[in-house]
């Protein structure tokens, strides 16, 4: 090839990497409602995210919300249902006023290997274990986390549940920048390491 030749690719190359870099938080950062009275709240989020779950569902026309997570971070392992992300999310949803009859934990006791997929399996399974057709949830999250969230979700689910997805940015950084912070750097570059993981080496057990 000659020295043309080579430019031409380096230059398509650099190119190509540039439409990644602009477009890389766009697409993970996803938000894909579907039609459903079932919302789905991460309990790991933080609180402005809480908040932005809380008004989703005071404006959407959801009559349940489950929130999801395992131990919390530090806890040393799985103690009882109430030190779980779960847990937490669903008292701080309802300290902004979601009545309780609306809330459901659904916590997950293990701290695997792709904590997303674990709290979607314990969602799913809560589902089963008491008897409630589900055939579509709109799930709660940061940012993005919310692709590859939507995928765990669903490989969970399988397909005859439709999984929608919320993403809610951090307010930290500009998602349009996001290299300029040390957040959003941080928070892109390791969501999209998991995505690839999750999309293309991930396997559930098949125990699950």
């Amino acid at each position: 090839m000659s020295w043309r030749g080579w430019l031409l690719v380096a230059s398509a190359s650099l190119l190509a990497a540039y439409f990644v870099f602009l477009n890389v938080y766009p697409f993970l950062a996803v938000t894909h409602r579907v039609n459903t009275n079932i919302l789905v709240v991460e309990g790991w989020i933080p609180g402005y995210a809480i908040r932005e779950a809380a008004k989703e569902f005071k404006v959407g026309s959801y009559q349940l919300v489950f929130t999801t997570g395992g131990p919390v971070v530090e806890s040393g392992g799985y103690i009882n249902d109430y030190h779980t992300s779960a847990s937490v999310g669903e008292e701080a949803l309802k300290k902004l006023g979601l009545p309780s009859e609306s809330l459901q934990m659904a916590p997950s006791r293990v701290i695997g290997r792709e904590r997303t997929y674990s709290s979607a399996v314990a969602l799913r399974d809560w589902f089963r274990e008491h008897n409630t057709p589900i055939h579509s949830i709109n799930v709660f999250t940061e940012g993005a986390h919310a692709r590859r969230t939507r995928l765990l979700y669903q490989k969970a689910f399988g397909r005859n549940v439709t999984v929608g997805i919320i993403a809610v940015s951090n307010p930290d950084y500009n998602p349009r920048q996001w290299w300029r912070y040390s957040d959003g750097a941080r928070e892109v570059v390791g969501e999209s390491i998991a995505y690839i993981y999750a999309k293309f080496f991930f396997l559930p057990s098949q125990n699950d």
